[in-house]
């Protein structure tokens, strides 16, 4: 079955139901609440282990008697493992079940913060840093999994907003409790109190979370016998507020799958994925440049200690909380408005061509237009984000006549603007891949951090050679490029789905035919 055939098998239940259809979760809101909570919570990880260590950088330099651009190799490694680590996780997530790969992958972490807070040295500090975001960068791809698991499209957007306002609630205060850790205990009190933090929630994901893989619990009525998974979705089962029928589906788990650690790269080279994706990966590295950056020019430009850098990144974090919540809620918007539209021209279009020449209906343009629905906003947020880039460098080049706050509400543009787009990027990710949302977030995650990886290993020698204001200068006429990717999804992505389905549904025939012959 194609990804197309599976989005069409799951938007089949999207209109009201009947009193004998079943819901497409049993989960009712209160457990929705909860779920998307701890599955928030749980994305904060890879945003708190990545953004309350940009503080320290300038000590930990110190400390260990290297430079500047050997520390922030430590990012460079941390964001290339961010990236590949979904790849393994986001596949057996979409397999095995959401709660064995969270379970392993805060084992990993807890492990890797207890050694870095124990390093003495900058070769364990780099190896230790790759090991820890291999644990925690998985967490948004498994998160994304689990909203994809208990929502439909028409309600997925704003879950998902709230999803990602979770998970960036470390861009904003991660800096601050870095700065105020470093400045007062030393760099290594960060990771202890990562350490402390990860094996409180580790129990509490334990107890709380139940298992939301719709291979293994179907709507979460079916109770799989692996104890791992069982409990507590019982719990769930037997306190929902939704009316379901334990006897509408079947008791055993389905088939057998396996698990596809090559899926999330197959999603990135497709051609309905793919342009979309690029054009993400070169926005968010950008950001993320300027993140990396934010430390080492605030101390060199403006003076400021590592209390004081740690509250400068308090825009950019609330910027991004604000930013995705309201895109959330424009998403589902969108969605209904174009969605009330599509049905409304098909119930027209379906009478003219019943009475047309040929009798036969036709099928062209009525695919439902789902770029439409989600991309609409992307134009308007690319646009501005590049205006605050720009701001960025070229008042920080000027630093000696502009104030510190310039460059700082410019951060809180920029981080609207970079998670804002994130969102619409991941939820519309999530709606053509429906069986493999969890895989179709790595593949999102391995592209965008590949590239931030490589923009923030060459930010700050770019800086010292060209300039502050001429270096993201030339990001901007890189994101510029990159926006053609967002022209090619709009117009050919939509044809291109069709494509596939067509081309799945003929080659099913094909083996039908043989079969019976």
């Amino acid at each position: 079955m194609s990804v197309t055939d599976q989005s069409e098998e799951l938007e089949a239940q999207l209109p009201p139901r009947t009193p004998d259809e079943e819901p497409y979760s049993i989960f009712d809101k209160r457990q929705k609440a909860i779920i998307v909570f701890l599955a928030s919570t749980a994305a904060t990880f890879s945003g708190f282990a990545s953004n309350i260590y940009f503080p320290a950088l300038p000590t930990i330099a110190r400390d260990l008697n290297v430079s500047v651009e050997l520390v922030n190799l430590t990012v460079t490694s941390y964001l290339i493992f961010q990236g590949i680590a979904p790849s393994l996780w986001g596949p057996l997530s979409d397999v095995k079940g959401r709660r064995v790969a969270y379970c392993c992958t805060f084992v990993v972490f807890l492990g890797a913060c207890i050694g870095l807070a124990e390093t003495k040295n900058y070769a364990t500090l780099i190896v230790l840093r790759c090991l820890q975001s291999t644990g925690s960068a998985s967490t948004i791809a498994i998160g994304s999994g689990v909203i994809g698991d208990i929502t439909t499209r028409a309600e997925r957007g704003g879950f998902m907003g709230v999803f990602q306002a979770g998970l960036l609630a470390p861009v904003a205060i991660g800096p601050i409790i870095g700065g105020a850790l470093a400045g007062s205990l030393g760099w290594r009190s960060i990771f202890w109190f990562l350490t402390i933090y990860s094996g409180v929630f580790l129990l509490l994901l334990i107890l709380l979370l139940p298992e939301t893989l719709r291979s293994a619990v179907a709507n979460g009525s079916r109770t799989p016998s692996n104890p791992i998974a069982r409990y507590p979705l019982v719990v769930y089962q037997k306190t929902t507020k939704i009316k379901w029928d334990p006897e509408a589906t079947p008791p055993h788990p389905a088939a057998r799958k396996h698990v596809d650690i090559t899926g999330p790269l197959r999603i990135l080279v497709s051609r309905h994925a793919a342009p979309i994706i690029i054009f993400l990966a070169v926005y968010y590295a950008v950001w993320q440049m300027s993140i990396t950056a934010m430390s080492s020019l605030f101390e060199e430009r403006y003076g400021l200690g590592e209390t004081e850098i740690g509250l400068t990144f308090i825009a950019n974090g609330v910027g991004s909380i604000i930013g995705t919540l309201i895109t959330g809620k424009l998403l589902d918007m969108d969605y209904r408005r174009i969605k009330s539209k599509h049905e409304a021209r098909l119930n027209q279009t379906g009478v003219e061509a019943a009475s047309g020449m040929d009798g036969r209906p036709t099928n062209t343009g009525d695919a439902f237009p789902l770029e439409k629905a989600r991309l609409r906003l992307v134009p308007a947020f690319s646009s501005i984000q590049c205006l605050s880039i720009l701001l960025f460098g070229w008042t920080i080049q000027y630093s000696d006549r502009v104030h510190i706050a310039v460059p700082v509400v410019s951060t809180f543009i920029t981080g609207w603007t970079a998670v804002s787009t994130q969102s619409v990027i991941m939820t519309y990710l999530v709606d053509i891949f429906p069986e493999k949302s969890a895989a179709a977030s790595a593949s999102l995650n391995l592209a965008r951090c590949l590239f931030a990886a490589g923009g923030t290993s060459f930010v700050m020698p770019l800086v010292h050679r060209v300039g502050v204001g001429l270096a993201f200068t030339i990001c901007v006429i890189v994101q510029v490029v990159a926006f053609l990717g967002v022209v090619v999804q709009w117009k050919f992505a939509g044809a291109w789905r069709e494509q596939e389905k067509n081309t799945a549904n003929q080659n099913k025939e094909g083996f039908r035919k043989k079969r019976s012959m």
